[in-house]
């Protein structure tokens, strides 16, 4: 099954117009960090929530997904947006240094070649231009819970859900550093201790 097949499926049993997880503290960092006038790449878009609040805040918000059911759905609540089908498996279609911002809320978790995917991230991101993301957080805390119950950690770790990778707040640092990332700030939010935490990180694209 091809990358595009597996997500179109998984779309296709999602109902239409789920709120993403944690949105609103998700769209507070987001915004925080997008100027007005910017072009901004939403990746992994979905049904474009996150992209209509860039647009709404005056960004040049383009969005992308490997899928296109969601963008399907998206486009007939809003057609003025700009959204793209990706293919996943092979070189975005999308301009060297054409973004000043790219976000990706909830996404580098589902990528399996890693290297790939911010390879083609800091392609298209003009240099000095900004990463922001978010991801689920697997820090000691997480990990101690997990680790005190069966049930919990086969549930979180099932070989069947979508999340291939995991990320603590050094790990995910690490990364964007090997990456040519600059002024990387990765920090922890949500809910109490036990609860789902996920981290919420920005950086610089070196401009060399």
């Amino acid at each position: 099954m091809s990358s595009r097949a597996y997500h179109e499926a998984i779309w296709a049993r999602l109902p239409e117009g789920l709120e993403p997880s944690d949105f609103a503290l998700r769209r507070s960092f987001l915004l925080a960090h997008v100027r007005e006038g910017e072009r901004v790449l939403d990746v992994g878009c979905g049904e474009a929530r996150f992209t209509v609040e860039l647009a709404r805040a005056g960004a040049r918000a383009v969005g992308v997904d490997v899928a296109g059911e969601p963008l399907r759905r998206a486009r007939a609540r809003h057609p003025e947006l700009d959204l793209r089908v990706l293919d996943g498996e092979s070189t975005w279609e999308l301009e060297d240094a054409s973004f000043d911002v790219v976000w990706a809320g909830e996404v580098i978790e589902h990528i399996a070649d890693t290297a790939a995917w911010l390879s083609e991230v800091r392609r298209v991101l003009r240099p000095g231009g900004s990463l922001a993301l978010s991801t689920p957080d697997h820090g000691r805390l997480t990990l101690m819970r997990l680790a005190l119950s069966r049930r919990a950690f086969a549930a979180h770790f099932d070989p069947l859900e979508d999340h291939l990778r995991f990320y603590s707040r050094d790990t995910l640092t690490t990364l964007l550093e090997q990456f040519r990332f600059e002024r990387v700030h990765v920090r922890r939010a949500g809910g109490a201790p036990g609860a789902r935490r996920l981290l919420l990180a920005h950086a610089t694209r070196a401009r060399f």
